[in-house]
């Protein structure tokens, strides 16, 4: 309840209710103030990234249900020849495993940053790297396959025109993030192995290129059941 004072004019006081807002505004501040700089803006970053993510995917259903000519079978167009038979989507499938298993490495290299194990981080991180860059490798022949049948951003010879602007965008997009994800592995782990970190006493930058990649994976899991699956 407020209380009020009059000396010629009334002068409202600060109510309890108010106190109460200050002092849990203040709590927050005193609680983001000790949180690491470089997680606060990975996560901003990630955020960012998550809403450029959800409007390709968003516009791509948008799209594929507003389409006019018939939308290609993806389960014939992403299928391999394999012994004399059409096996359907299992590239993508090996792709998928190789990516989520890198997310197991990565979370192993994490734990490992922890302990400060210079050694077990580096080796994990340099082998969840070696997945990201056999990811990329198997996209790149993917993009083949489809370039030689001729499918193209502007065109596509086997139905709606669309899909060829649609594949190219979305996983070129995450093709070109899991790039640097590599990158960022590859430098992070060189450091580890010298010492860097144990010399500095934080491993932080192992956890935010964790973030970082765990985050280029889930995105995958969502292409791969809106892209691929649908």
């Amino acid at each position: 309840m407020a209380h009020t004072v009059s000396d010629g004019r009334d002068r409202e006081i600060i109510t309890p209710a108010l106190r109460e807002i200050v002092a849990d505004w203040s709590a927050d501040q005193e609680v983001f103030r000790h949180t690491h700089w470089g997680k606060a803006m990975m996560w901003i970053f990630l955020l960012s990234d998550t809403f450029i993510f959800s409007c390709f995917l968003t516009g791509y259903m948008t799209m594929r249900a507003s389409a006019v000519e018939p939308w290609p079978n993806t389960a014939e167009v992403f299928a391999l020849t394999i012994g004399g038979q059409d096996i359907p989507l299992i590239l993508i499938a090996i792709m998928t495993f190789v990516l989520i298993s890198s997310s197991g490495t990565m979370a192993m290299a994490v734990n490992f940053g922890y302990r400060k194990d210079k050694r077990k981080t580096a080796i994990l991180m340099l082998l969840t790297a070696l997945f990201g860059a056999a990811f990329v490798g198997m996209q790149a022949f993917e993009w083949t396959k489809l370039i030689h049948e001729g499918v193209r951003p502007w065109s596509n010879p086997i139905g709606a025109p669309q899909f060829g602007a649609s594949f190219f965008m979305i996983t070129g997009f995450h093709g070109l993030h899991v790039t640097c994800g590599v990158i960022l592995l590859l430098i992070i782990a060189s450091k580890v192995a010298r010492g860097h970190y144990d010399r500095a006493g934080d491993y932080s930058a192992v956890e935010i290129a964790g973030l970082y990649w765990h985050f280029v994976d889930l995105v995958w899991v969502f292409i791969f059941a809106f892209f691929y699956l649908w």
